[in-house]
């Protein structure tokens, strides 16, 4: 089928929320993706962060291949092994914990929502998130979505979000009051910009948070696994987050996610609290890359961030670069990113890059 003929059975039959490339594409490989006419592209746009480790990697499609053909699914009323493996790895490459297990990340925030009314006293119910933040596009995770563009036509929004300026401790302590169950950040925002909070912010969410007794809630979905030179976003602060939520690269390219919390909170998510039906199924949990490439994904990151450092003096490294520049040093992070997405453009009509 050619790539013309997918597109006109998109426009038929697929509701039509997405902003598409005219490509359809059928196979990938490393950084490489081909379409129907056999076109190959230099692939600079990884699935929204997903592929990490970049198309159908070796290990991943092994492990998957050798999973399906013992077990595909059984519900999370059994035990099995992966999964458990799957959550011992992830406990012990951060903080501690026990995990929960789903399939994306408005799905963990939505958990972590929970989680925080769950545990904190009945009359506590806010949260706090920041200007600029996202979180996901569940009604619960895009009331917490400080993005006004998101919430057109959606109204009345979920109760109980309030929204402070990204990096203004003072107003963040004005917003506390006696019904403020949680702080819920990106350690560093993805979609608001790639910010990075000011030095001291996120200690200082933490001292607010251990002063009121209020969870710390850290949204990893686009800073987890190497992306920023450490395993989690988190390490390279300091500051140690109560609750983490993480998906996209985490099963290197296979939907999983998962929200961790550290093991005295986590019996508040008590049975029948919350549920995901497809939660760390077989696939999912075979392929999570903390398990498959063992210190690889910080020492990627790291080499990548040094490289991009020292090539950001041309254009076309300023352009790569751009998209997480603010981690390597001050630069006008909206204006790059824009470069950036304008030079994508670019490429994909040279048929250089999707």
């Amino acid at each position: 089928m050619t790539s013309e003929e997918t597109i006109k059975l998109f426009q038929q039959y697929v509701v039509p929320n997405y902003a598409r490339f005219p490509v359809s594409l059928v196979r990938g490989e490393d950084s490489y993706v081909w379409d129907s006419e056999g076109r190959r592209y230099l692939d600079l746009f990884p699935g929204w962060g997903c592929n990490l480790l970049g198309h159908c990697p070796a290990p991943v499609v092994e492990a998957v291949r050798d999973q399906v053909g013992k077990l595909i699914h059984v519900p999370n009323t059994w035990y099995t092994e992966v999964q458990g493996q799957w959550a011992q790895a992830l406990s012990e490459r951060s903080f501690g914990g026990q995990a929960f297990f789903c399939n994306s990340g408005t799905e963990a925030n939505e958990a972590a929502i929970k989680l925080a009314r769950l545990h904190t006293p009945k009359h506590k119910y806010k949260i706090i998130t920041f200007e600029g933040g996202f979180h996901g596009r569940t009604l619960g995770s895009t009331s917490a979505t400080a993005q006004p563009k998101y919430h057109e036509g959606l109204g009345p929004l979920m109760a109980g979000f309030v929204y402070a300026p990204f990096g203004d401790l003072e107003a963040v302590e004005r917003l506390i009051d006696n019904e403020t169950a949680a702080v819920m950040i990106e350690p560093i925002q993805g979609e608001g910009g790639v910010r990075i909070p000011p030095e001291g912010f996120l200690a200082g969410l933490r001292r607010l948070c251990d002063e009121h007794e209020l969870l710390l809630i850290f949204d990893e979905v686009q800073t987890g696994f190497g992306r920023t030179g450490d395993w989690f976003a988190y390490q390279g602060a300091g500051v140690v987050p109560d609750v983490m939520t993480l998906a996209k690269a985490v099963c290197g390219g296979i939907a999983g996610a998962a929200m961790l919390c550290k093991r005295e909170i986590a019996p508040s998510l008590r049975p029948g609290m919350h549920a995901a039906t497809f939660g760390a199924f077989h696939s999912a949990s075979v392929a999570a890359v903390h398990r498959l490439f063992p210190g690889a994904l910080e020492a990627r990151g790291q080499a990548l961030y040094s490289s991009l450092a020292y090539g950001a003096g041309g254009a076309a490294g300023a352009l790569v670069a751009g998209w997480t520049w603010e981690a390597l040093g001050p630069a006008p992070s909206f204006a790059v990113s824009a470069l950036f997405a304008a030079a994508g453009a670019v490429l994909v009509a040279r048929k250089v890059s999707v």
